[in-house]
């Protein structure tokens, strides 16, 4: 597992998995689909990455799908910060 997917899985985890809860959240795992993760989590997930990676994700791309999955939110993470600062 590579450091974003690492950073975005673990914030998940930590913020949203709630205590005796035992699902396995791993790259493909439904997020918000699921219902693990609603629009206001997906804002306040939104925000730490843009702080964490010094990255800007406009809201057109900011939809319920790029946030549906630990794999889709670490594309997107990767495109905006390759669009700004280098790769990640």
């Amino acid at each position: 597992m590579d450091e974003i997917t690492k950073v975005v899985r673990d914030y998940i985890i930590r913020e949203y998995v709630q205590e005796g809860d035992d699902r396995e959240i791993s790259e493909t795992t439904p997020l918000l689909s699921s219902g693990l993760v609603d629009s206001f989590s997906m804002v306040s997930l939104l925000r730490f990455l843009e702080k964490k990676y010094a990255i800007h994700i406009p809201d057109a791309d900011a939809t319920p799908e790029a946030f549906d999955t630990v794999q889709r939110i670490v594309a997107l993470v990767r495109r905006f910060h390759r669009a700004g600062v280098g790769s990640v």
